[in-house]
């Protein structure tokens, strides 16, 4: 068995997004397979290198050398962020701690997730030691420091000047990862019709998750008022605030919104509470854990107006038979397909929303049968054995014995 060693900028218990928990479902499986598996993530501003163990994970934790660990909540102001960034384009000292885990674990291949916190300076030193490369892509990190190709209420076209020279040396060296991952064919495509690269072997694999049919679905009664969710942060990419805008437009409906999640600030979260205020079938419910969530809504709404890379909460939702409307942003479309298991609509046309909602609430027959449908359209990303032997069959390409 190959000895696999993963690097990702946070591991459990420090989680922020779906890439850690994926990655540690990814460590922990191959580790349970007979693979020998170590972690390398970031940890607190001075810590050095420590080690602990996480669900019979060895995990090496690297003390963050630039200005501040980013896990930490508190945000600096813009100036101090632009000084951390340039320290991250190309971080030499995270690269020694990648060089002193490597000498302890001996691994025969590296697998990198996110390297926001480390930099492409590990890639350098992964050659060094003259091993495989598994690059897995869950953003746009290569392209653009904030990782999301999103200015001024937008997605970005292209990579604006800043973008281009931060990230002018990504590029070139990305030619030397021995393989390639896409979460989904959007981010994939992305860089590689950016240059990025071009003549590395190439995967699609969607992230999965085990979720069990539910033993309860809610089934809308058009006497009943028609209940509209949204779970996950409340940020301004994720479209939160169209939402709320769309939805209080629609006041002859009879119909609920209810908002799961907590804000990407106080500050904003309070905004979006004070836009929804006066309207009384808009609740805030903070966190809840998303299977009482999905089983007290009769539709989800996935609002990106950035081209979210592959957002498990669109499958997640049809995993509950509760049908989703969203964008055409990112990964989003690889998920959700017009009229089988969720509608979508256009982030350059506001009322869009609005009028996928009020189509919806027009035709329940409409809403039931795409309930019916939603779960067993989106199988694939609930095979997580699935999505193994994928990585596994990258594994054995790089190593045909």
């Amino acid at each position: 068995m190959k000895q696999i060693l993963f690097i990702n900028s946070l591991y459990s218990p420090n989680i922020i997004g779906g890439a850690e928990i994926i990655m540690q479902e990814q460590a922990e499986h191959f580790n349970k397979m007979g693979y020998p598996v170590a972690v390398l993530t970031t940890g607190k501003k001075g810590s050095g290198l420590s080690t602990d163990v996480v669900n019979g994970i060895k995990v090496y934790r690297a003390g963050i050398k630039n200005i501040y660990w980013f896990y930490t909540p508190n945000k600096s102001n813009k100036y101090v962020r632009m000084l951390w960034h340039l320290k991250n384009i190309y971080n030499k000292g995270m690269r020694t701690y990648v060089k002193e885990v490597i000498d302890i674990e001996k691994p025969d291949i590296v697998f990198c997730h996110n390297l926001n916190g480390f930099s492409i300076s590990v890639w350098d030193e992964i050659k060094a030691a003259g091993l495989p490369i598994v690059q897995v892509l869950h953003d746009l990190y290569l392209m653009c420091p904030r990782s999301a190709m999103f200015k001024k209420g937008h997605a970005c076209d292209k990579q604006c000047y800043i973008c281009h020279w931060m990230r002018r040396n990504h590029r070139e060296k990305s030619q030397g990862v021995d393989a390639v991952v896409g979460v989904s064919a959007f981010v994939l495509n992305r860089l590689k019709q950016a240059g990025y690269f071009e003549n590395v072997p190439s995967y699609v694999i969607h992230n999965a998750k085990n979720i069990p049919e539910p033993s309860k679905r809610l089934v809308w009664d058009e006497q009943e008022s028609l209940r509209i969710g949204y779970i996950g942060t409340l940020s301004r990419i994720k479209g939160v605030e169209w939402l709320i805008t769309q939805f209080k437009r629609l006041d002859n409906i009879n119909a609920t919104l209810t908002i799961a999640g907590r804000g990407e600030s106080v500050e904003y979260e309070t905004y979006l509470k004070e836009l929804a205020s006066k309207d009384k079938r808009i609740i805030f419910s903070g966190y809840v854990k998303p299977i009482e969530h999905y089983t007290g809504i009769h539709l989800s709404v996935v609002p990106s107006i950035w081209p979210d890379t592959f957002p498990s909460v669109a499958f997640e939702s049809c995993a509950y038979h509760v049908p989703v409307i969203t964008t055409r942003m990112g990964g989003l479309p690889e998920i959700i397909k017009e009229s089988v298991n969720g509608w979508l609509c256009d982030v350059n046309n506001p009322d869009s929303l609005g009028k996928a909602i009020l189509r919806i609430y027009n035709s329940p027959e409409l809403l039931h049968s795409v309930s019916n449908r939603a779960r067993e359209s989106v199988n694939e990303m609930l095979d997580m054995e699935r999505m193994f032997l994928r990585y596994k069959e990258v594994i054995f390409d790089l190593f045909p014995e």
